[in-house]
């Protein structure tokens, strides 16, 4: 015996999004029946905004409901050094690092021949504008340590050399808290490759 068609179709939403299975979704859908309709209403209308409001920030393509997004409304930034990372997802995860206090620059994207996406896919236009107006002197390269992260990386550098700024890559390596005898082999290898002096 199946549902009623409408929690049938709720259900298939749910579905659709990332790690969600079918058993996870009728949970959803049985638990938005036993809340309160001003909820279901209130969960409507986040989904509806979201769609309606939610864009890229026209400096640095980083997601925003403002005119600017936070961080390039942040006057405290160090506007000469600027990251670029692949998604806002990335720009979410060194943020909340705390670490960095320079700007970025997300490229909605990276190359990946097998998926038809090439250097002409990514906003490099928008990223040598932001390089010349801010006067940045260092650009960190924050791609994806896997190959569509290095060919773009490698892109980037190619790109970016004329402008005369430092260019430094992110530090690949192992995990803290890991092992080295359980760490996967690329993320070994790249850990030797990258590789820093001690000073003593």
């Amino acid at each position: 015996m199946s549902y009623p068609r409408i929690v049938e179709q709720l259900i298939e939403q749910f579905v659709r999004f990332p790690g969600v299975g079918r058993r996870s979704a009728e949970r959803m859908v049985l638990w938005l029946l036993d809340r309160p309709s001003d909820e279901s209403d209130q969960l409507a209308r986040s989904v509806i905004d979201l769609k309606e409001r939610m864009r890229f920030c026209p400096r640095c393509n980083n997601l925003t409901d403002e005119p600017l997004c936070r961080v390039c409304n942040d006057v405290r930034r160090d506007h000469q050094v600027l990251c670029v990372v692949e998604s806002p997802k990335d720009l979410i995860a060194i943020e909340r690092t705390g670490v960095f206090k320079g700007i970025y620059y997300v490229l909605l994207g990276s190359i990946c021949p097998a998926e038809g996406r090439g250097p002409g896919d990514l906003k490099l236009e928008g990223l040598k504008q932001r390089i010349r107006e801010d006067g940045v002197q260092e650009v960190i390269l924050a791609t994806d340590p896997d190959t569509e992260g290095e060919m773009t990386a490698l892109h980037l550098i190619e790109e970016l050399k004329p402008f005369g700024v430092k260019l430094s890559r992110i530090g690949m390596g192992l995990p803290v808290g890991s092992s080295v005898e359980y760490v996967d082999h690329s993320t070994l290898t790249m850990s030797m490759n990258s590789r820093r002096a001690i000073t003593i």
